[in-house]
């Protein structure tokens, strides 16, 4: 079976696909783009500042979800410019602190984001 998960709680999808489906035990959540789900803006700041909106919406995906960080085992992030890879690091690092084992990761620079945020990630969890 697989479920539509959604929450206001995170950005509304802004195309044709769901901000994340649940099967077989896991949680395949879409790419988080630095929105605030209050007022459907852009958080404005440096690729941090983005970053740590970007893991408050993944929060809430995965809440919805009903499993949370620590159950990441897979993480991409995609940034603007890999001049930023240090300072995001920084924010995932700490949105990660609680894992008991850090997903798997992969990290590349892309040519342009949708509403040319300065990063976006995407994870999948255990459910």
């Amino acid at each position: 079976m697989i479920e539509k998960i959604e929450t206001k709680a995170a950005p509304a999808a802004i195309g044709p696909y769901s901000q994340a489906v649940k099967a077989g035990g896991m949680v395949f959540a879409s790419g988080q783009i630095p929105i605030d789900p209050a007022t459907g803006n852009v958080v404005e700041g440096s690729a941090a500042d983005q970053a740590k909106q970007v893991f408050r919406n993944i929060n809430e995906v995965l809440k919805a979800a009903g499993t949370d960080i620590t159950k990441v085992v897979k993480a991409t992030v995609f940034l603007k410019s890999m001049d930023d890879f240090g300072a995001v690091n920084e924010v995932y690092a700490e949105a990660f602190k609680s894992s008991p084992v850090l997903p798997a990761r992969s990290a590349v620079q892309v040519g342009k984001l949708p509403k040319d945020v300065q990063v976006e990630i995407e994870v999948i969890a255990l459910a």
